[in-house]
């Protein structure tokens, strides 16, 4: 939880506007693995297609997605991030950069790889109890997921 309260805090007081949660999510996955269509998305969260089309649908209206035929000439349309989704996910990844170095600015190199390391076994356990494991086996060979 302090983590968490720690990451708000870093977003308060900033120039520009942060993305909400769910944008800064949305537009993570989307510049992660390419066009996604919202079923894809809603499998990759676990969440029901009506929530993911409410969320991305905030994301048109603030333009920082778009929707766009599928690349790979599938019928359902893909979501892509725009620049302007692209631009403010860097300047809250840069914003949380900046917070989390102050926090770990007298931690010595050996000290924040085991971090690293401890987290990213954290964060796969908890992706491996929801059958949702990282990184997704359709990316390592390339190959295309579902809609």
């Amino acid at each position: 939880m302090v983590l968490a309260r720690h990451q708000v805090m870093v977003n308060r007081n900033v120039e520009g506007r942060p993305l909400e949660r769910s944008a800064y999510l949305l537009i993570s996955r989307l510049e992660a693995e390419g066009p996604m269509s919202i079923g894809q998305l809603a499998d990759a969260f676990m969440l029901d297609t009506s929530t993911v089309n409410r969320q991305v649908a905030a994301l048109l209206r603030g333009g920082l997605a778009e929707r766009i035929v599928d690349p790979d000439g599938g019928l359902a349309r893909k979501l892509r991030a725009t620049e302007e989704g692209r631009r403010r996910l860097a300047a809250d990844r840069e914003r949380h950069r900046r917070g989390l170095e102050r926090v770990l600015a007298d931690w010595d190199e050996p000290e924040r790889r085991e971090l690293l390391d401890v987290l990213t076994r954290f964060n796969r356990s908890i992706e491996d109890l929801q059958g949702n494991a990282w990184p997704r086996p359709d990316l390592a060979t390339g190959a295309g997921s579902r809609d």
